[in-house]
Parts: C-alpha cells; structure tokens; sequence
C-alpha cells in the first residue's frame, strides 16, 4: 500500500512563513500580478502595518474580519495582517448577492469587512451591522476606509506575536454547502492549517525554484493552502484574476511556469484551441486537477497533444484527502485522485454501519487528518466528524490494494459546478418562495465541461395552473437577483409532481435518471 512518510510540523502561527522569508529573502518575489511584482518583505511590512491598523480601529485577538475581492496582490496583504492581529480571516465569495452575504456575516459575526469596490457595492446594498469597520480596497464609498489611506503613517514594523496558540486561534473560514440549506462557514486553525501546507508540499513536491500559476478564487481552502505552500517554500506566484486559456498558455511559456492548476472546464478548454501544439510548455512539471471529477479522456487529450500530466488531488473544504504522485508525473493514474496525503488515514466504510467494507468494495469515505478542520459555524444537520476523528465526506469511493482511492459517486445531495458546492435546498427555498412554484427540486446532472450542472424540477403553483403562464424567464431573473451566478440550474423542466418517498425525501437521483433518459 502507497503510504508517505510522517512529516514534522512547527508549532507556529501561519503568517510565520511570511515573516522567515520576510527576514532571509526580503527581496524575492512572491507573487506577480499584472505589471506588479509583490517581495516577501514588502508584503510583510504592509501587512505589519495594516495589523497595527486594524488594532488600533479596535479589532481584537480571535475577532474575525471578513474578506471580500477578487485575485490581486492586496488580497494576501489583507490576509497576512488579519493573521497578524490574531484576527481570523473569513473567506467571502465576491459572486454573492445580498441574501448570501448576509448570511454569511451573520453567523461569522465579522468586527470589519475589507473588500474590493464590486463587493462594497453589493455589501451596502445588504443587511449589514452599521458598527462593522468597512475597508476598501479601491476608492473609498461612503462610510468605508480606503485601505492606502488607513495605512499611511503607520509603522511597518513587526509588533508582538498575537498568536500564542497556534490551535486554539482560528486563521481562515471559507465556506462549505450545507446539505439542507445556505453554506457553512468552516473553522480552520493556524495549526491545522500550517499542517495542511505542509502536507501539499510534500504531496505536490513543491520548492523555491517553482514558478506556479493561479486563476482560481483565493477564497477557497484551495486558495489559501496553494499560496501559503508557495510561502512556505519561497516559491513565486503568477496570480490571474479570472481564468483565459490563451493568457494562461501564453504565461507558461513566457515566465518559464513549472506547476499549474486547473479543474475539468479549465482542461476543456485548453484542449479546444486548435493550436494548443504551439504553445512551448517545457517548463511544466505537471498540472493540478482538483475540485471536479477526473476525466481521463480529457486529461490523456491534453497530455497526448502537450506531453504535459496531470496529477489529480481530492480534498474537501473541511480537509485534504489524497494526491498522486507528483515526484513522479508520469505515474498519474488518470481515474483516481491518488493516495493519502501525510499523516493522513482514509477509511470506506458501509455508510450505513460505519463498519470497513473490503479493498476494492464501494463505501463512504471517511478521513482523518492533522489538517482537520476545528469545526462548523452556521451547521444544518448531524455533526459528520465521528467520536474517534473521521471526518464523513458525503462521497462514495473504493480503495485498491495500492491504497489508491477511487471516487465513484456522492452520499450528500450536494451538486458541484465546476468545482464550487451548490446545495439544491438552497435554490428550492428560493424557487418555494416565488408565488407561480407550488413545489420544486433541484439535483445535478453529468456534464462533460463542468463535472455537473444543477437542473431544477418545478411543479406550477395553483394561482398560475396553467403552466405555459410560468415562465422560464422569469424563474432565472428570479433566482438571478437572489444567488451567485454558479448556482443557477442549467436547465428548469416543468414536471407533474416531485418523486418522494414514504418519508418525504425528495428521490433527487429519480429525478436525475429521468432528465440524462430525455436527452438521450
């Protein structure tokens, strides 16, 4: 059985990779965004003083400031010196409306906010306490701080270590879908996640002579562990805001790239371009699949056109899982995210039991890790870590006699699109709530470029029978006002009735089976 060898961990806060590179290599670049070149030192000293800054508008240890921007430099400074304050970073999704965000600041209880210009908009057309510390990132709105201006004048110096307890401060919360409902905030400690980092250094064999390459949300656990992974090795970082399969090929072959990351869309992308042979990418070690199912024949195009591998990763918002190789590239297995990241125990059990099932039999994946997360804030059902540690994934997998773990369908309801969780009761709470929908139910369907999409069933409400009086249209403006762009369903079908069973339970995969029957 594949296993790697135990690691050892400091026992220190996360920003003290920062700060060792800070003090032995202050000029080395750490990431470059645009035109901008960001050093290890000057992102330490900004984020010294914005520490300062944050404690003198009265931000204390363990409060928590929420974070809300795009990718670009200023978000790793804010980061590095919420962490500095001893504060815990919340991890907001710039795509929210308001019903989403607040929410989420109503059970993160942030003491600030710092955000870019598009989400200080949307944050005061919200529900929002008045006496939360506003911060922006660009020019000022009203009754916000402009952050350059916040900062001018104040030392850049290093002040005392805030942190004195590695696991009892929270560092990052992103968010996870709850099953039933809106997402879940999810606890990270700076212990759990300088373990975590250290554990993808190891599993994606990263040093300071990498150069990576991310376009994906910083607001994600992926994110941030790829940027503290590339703080803890000195690594430097080309940071794009969105992704552009042309932009992106164009840098690897420019900057001399050596690991890159991408999901199911990003690769069915890339293999659309006619002239992907012409792009040198030599430079690539290999690329990172994580987030969507693993798609053999997408990934074995790209590499057969390229001669670049991909190495598939799994992890959850709550904790990493497995990655292959990535010493070794060229022993990918393109169905199978891999083995166990360090001092990391995967288990499949009967999901009804909790007892083991046997090497190569289908089960639950559970997992327990030293990158664990401390726990939910905003939880909607049963505690999925068990008495003894493991963390219940909600996804069903197998285990071969390698102890490479295979993934081959999901216990929870929720959909991913494109790599982002969507629970369907949360789009059904807000269909229920639109006067012409008398019942719904939302569920995923395969899709070749996007892993899923979410569908929705509607069955027309009784002041509008006549269900050509329901219109689609509508339905999408509807939910447009009211949720982020990615869960938004591909496609509402009109139905007769919803599927249940004696209990109640809406039967989602009856409704799935039907709708890939119709399209056949």
């Amino acid at each position: 059985m594949a296993v790697r060898a135990p690691l050892e961990y400091p026992d220190w806060p996360l920003h003290r990779f920062v700060q060792n590179a800070a003090d032995d290599e202050p000029d080395r670049v750490v990431v470059r965004h645009d035109d901008l070149e960001l050093t290890f030192g000057e992102l330490d000293r900004r984020g010294n003083a914005l520490a300062r800054a944050l404690g003198a508008l009265g931000v204390a240890p363990h409060e928590r400031v929420a974070l809300f921007s795009a990718n670009r430099p200023e978000w790793l400074v804010a980061q590095h010196g919420v962490s500095l304050a001893g504060a815990g970073s919340v991890l907001g999704n710039g795509s929210w409306k308001s019903a989403e965000i607040e929410h989420a600041l109503g059970i993160t209880q942030p003491r600030a906010i710092i955000a870019d210009d598009a989400s200080a908009t949307m944050i005061d057309a919200s529900v929002v306490g008045p006496d939360i510390i506003r911060i922006c990132l660009d020019d000022a709105p009203r009754g916000w701080l402009r952050l350059n201006d916040l900062l001018q004048g104040v030392s850049t110096d290093r002040g005392p270590e805030l942190v004195d307890d590695p696991a009892a401060f929270e560092s990052a919360l992103p968010f996870s879908s709850g099953t039933t409902g809106m997402p879940k905030a999810v606890r990270h400690s700076h212990r759990g996640l300088v373990r975590g980092t250290l554990q993808r250094v190891d599993a994606y064999a990263l040093d300071e002579a990498d150069r990576l390459q991310f376009f994906m949300p910083l607001f994600t656990i992926f994110g941030v562990v790829v940027m503290t992974s590339v703080y803890a090795t000195r690594a430097s970082l080309r940071l794009f805001r969105r992704f552009d399969p042309v932009t992106a090929l164009e840098n690897v072959e420019r900057e001399r790239i050596t690991v890159g990351f991408g999901t199911l869309p990003v690769a069915t992308r890339f293999i659309t371009l006619d002239d992907l042979e012409r792009y040198d990418l030599s430079s690539l070690r290999y690329l990172l699949w994580g987030a969507t199912p693993l798609s053999p024949e997408i990934s074995g195009a790209f590499t057969a056109r390229t001669g670049v591998a991909w190495v598939g990763a799994y992890a959850t918002t709550e904790v990493g899982v497995a990655s292959n190789d990535a010493h070794h590239p060229e022993r990918t297995l393109p169905d199978s995210p891999g083995f166990a990241m360090a001092d990391t125990v995967v288990r499949i059990v009967d999901p009804a039991t909790g007892a083991n099932v046997d090497t190569g039999t289908e089960g639950e994946i559970w997992v327990k890790s030293e990158s664990m997360m401390v726990g939910y804030l905003g939880a909607d059902g049963d505690d999925p870590v068990t008495a003894d540690g493991f963390f219940r994934t909600g996804d069903l997998g197998r285990l071969d006699a390698d102890g490479m773990i295979y993934i081959t369908d999901r216990l929870k309801d929720l959909v991913k699109v494109n790599g982002f969780s969507v629970a369907p009761a949360e789009i059904e709470r807000v269909l229920l709530s639109h006067a012409g929908v008398a019942d719904c139910a939302a569920y995923g369907v395969p899709d070749p470029d996007r892993g899923e999409v979410l569908e929705v069933a509607v069955v027309a409400g009784p002041v509008v029978a006549d269900r050509a009086q329901v219109d689609v249209d509508d339905l999408d403006a509807f939910l447009a006002e009211r949720l982020a762009r990615y869960k938004h369903p591909a496609r509402i079908r009109f139905v007769d009735e919803i599927p249940r069973n004696a209990a109640g339970k809406t039967l989602r995969r009856a409704l799935r089976d039907d709708a890939l029957g119709a399209a056949r």
